[in-house]
């Protein structure tokens, strides 16, 4: 099972990770998010991973795919409320790590 919550708010969309992101479910951020972002031109996107219980590589990746559309609009990525056991894998992600989505709406004047 995966989830996506989305919220946009005061110019950051706010994208809430629920489940397993997996190579399974990787085709949801790929095929849905990016098209988001391009077509609304959003510039921050902030990752908050508080309930996400399980990432592989594929969902590594499908973080970084979308790295690359933020950078696209000239914007900023960031990740929130990551569980320990995945701190070391998303290590690998050349993505800010941040406490919490407050933290990101004092760091992003918009």
């Amino acid at each position: 099972m995966f989830q996506m919550n989305l919220e946009y708010n005061k110019g950051i969309l706010f994208a809430r990770l629920k489940g397993n992101l997996t190579k399974k479910k990787t085709y949801e951020l790929n095929n849905y998010l990016i098209p988001v972002l391009l077509k609304h031109k959003i510039k921050y996107l902030v990752y908050n991973l508080y309930e996400l219980n399980k990432i592989d590589e594929s969902g590594i990746n499908a973080l970084l795919n979308t790295k690359c559309a933020i950078k696209s609009n000239k914007g900023k990525i960031f990740v929130c409320e990551v569980k320990e056991e995945m701190k070391e894998l998303l290590k690998k992600l050349p993505i800010k790590e941040i406490d919490n989505e407050l933290i990101a709406l004092k760091l992003i004047e918009v």
